[in-house]
């Protein structure tokens, strides 16, 4: 360790006879140093997750929702990237259509992934306003240079097969025409089980904590492919 540091001070001083005759202070010389060495470490691209409450751990211990969970694979994965969660619980298509801006200015993420739409159905909205708001947050984040990913829902039997069948197909279709990527039903196992209450808290409306496992696992299978290579 002595020997190395010797070294380097014998560099430094080198660098800074060098600096002095070329006019240049040694603050200066650091700062250049700074800037190369920042240069040299591009900072994580950032994942963007806009959702509802879904997504925004309602009803369950922080840090325990899908996208924490997620968050911590790409850590033990040691995958570059990191995740920022704009969800609100309660949040509908025109909610997050009217919030997606500002968040991708602020943020400028690589990836968004786009967790709305069932809100829009449990209150009755017209399908046709839910699709046209997906297919303006994809076409936005497409450009300003972001990969989309979108997670589909689906409603429960007793909305309907025509209804269920039209919602379902809302998300395919955005995904379709945005070229966007598509989890089709961001619930698979957990919310098509003979029983699904099992994995439900007591509203039967929002996946318990046993479920976020599943529900990541469910996104990471076509987010991976969206991720900027090592």
């Amino acid at each position: 360790m002595e020997g190395i540091l010797k070294l380097n001070r014998r560099h430094f001083n080198a660098l800074a006879l060098l600096a002095s005759t070329m006019g240049f202070s040694g603050t200066a010389l650091a700062q250049s140093a700074a800037q190369a060495a920042g240069a040299k470490t591009p900072s994580a691209p950032i994942v963007l997750v806009v959702g509802d409450s879904l997504s925004a751990e309602y009803g369950l211990r922080r840090g325990t929702g899908w996208v924490a969970l997620l968050e911590q694979q790409l850590s033990e994965e040691k995958v570059r990237a990191r995740i920022v969660n704009a969800s609100i619980s309660g949040d509908t298509t025109s909610g997050g259509r009217s919030r997606l801006p500002a968040l991708l200015k602020q943020h400028k993420p690589a990836v968004v992934v786009i967790e709305l739409g069932g809100n829009d159905a449990l209150r009755g909205l017209p399908l046709n306003m839910t699709r046209d708001n997906l297919a303006h947050m994809a076409r936005i984040s497409r450009e300003s240079g972001a990969r989309v990913l979108l997670l589909g829902m689906e409603m429960p039997p007793n909305y309907g097969a025509r209804y269920s069948q039209e919602f379902r197909q809302v998300f395919s279709n955005v995904a379709q025409a945005e070229k966007a990527a598509l989890v089709p039903f961001f619930l698979k196992g957990v919310g098509d089980l003979k029983d699904p209450t099992q994995l439900f808290q007591a509203d039967r409306i929002h996946p318990n904590e046993a479920a976020q496992p599943i529900m990541r696992d469910n996104v990471w299978t076509e987010l991976r492919k969206l991720l900027p290579k090592r």
